[in-house]
């Protein structure tokens, strides 16, 4: 993370220098466009997303003129900002997932004893990632409740039509990452158990020679 500070430091810095082709960043859809999602993701790849989606979570709207959906009223602009909020935290759920997957040990063999604590020292920054992401699953479930309430059912954002999609999958229970987390958990904590009970009768030997 603090890799990820210094960089962004330095850029913003850099920018500073060079007013006639940069900007500021204040609203959410200018941090919201700053994230992105890579072929391969690596974890210095999440991190970057992570501090860009919680700096969009944390910023003001921009004018309805500059919003990601096409704004003619005001209950149009309501619905907007609800589904913004929502695929914000559903973004972060997923980029905590991701770094969850690469310290996972989706599987505990006995021929891992003597890597027993390096294994388990992952599984606890796994579940740290994971425990992360379901505290923003409240927050999804909070802001698609409020798009889901009946006056906005026939109130279309196209543009956003795939944020309306998400938060009809949410009410009918077929995106549940609650669900998909806490089944990551329960996942840890068995290996878990599994790692702590081996006895390194396996020393690995060079077989070289």
């Amino acid at each position: 993370m603090k890799k990820i500070l210094k960089i962004i430091l330095a850029l913003v810095l850099f920018s500073v220098s060079f007013p006639v082709n940069s900007y500021f960043v204040t609203y959410k859809e200018q941090y919201y466009r700053l994230f992105h999602v890579h072929l391969i993701q690596y974890p210095d790849d999440s991190m970057e997303n992570i501090y860009w989606l919680e700096q969009a979570i944390k910023a003001p709207f921009a004018n309805p003129l500059y919003a990601l959906a096409q704004i003619e009223n005001e209950i149009q602009w309501e619905k907007y900002r609800y589904l913004f909020n929502m695929h914000l935290h559903i973004k972060l759920i997923e980029q905590y997932l991701f770094l969850g997957n690469k310290w996972n040990k989706r599987s505990a063999f006995f021929y891992n004893a003597p890597f027993k604590e390096q294994n388990l020292e992952s599984l606890d920054i796994a579940e740290t990632s994971y425990r992360s992401a379901l505290f923003y699953w409240d927050e999804v479930l909070l802001w698609a409740g409020k798009a889901n309430e009946r006056r906005f059912r026939w109130v279309d954002l196209p543009k956003v039509r795939f944020w309306q999609d998400e938060a009809i999958r949410i009410e009918r229970g077929t995106l549940d990452y609650g669900r998909t987390i806490q089944r990551e958990l329960d996942l840890i904590q068995r290996n878990r158990e599994k790692f702590s009970e081996m006895e390194n009768y396996y020393m690995i030997q060079d077989t070289s020679d």
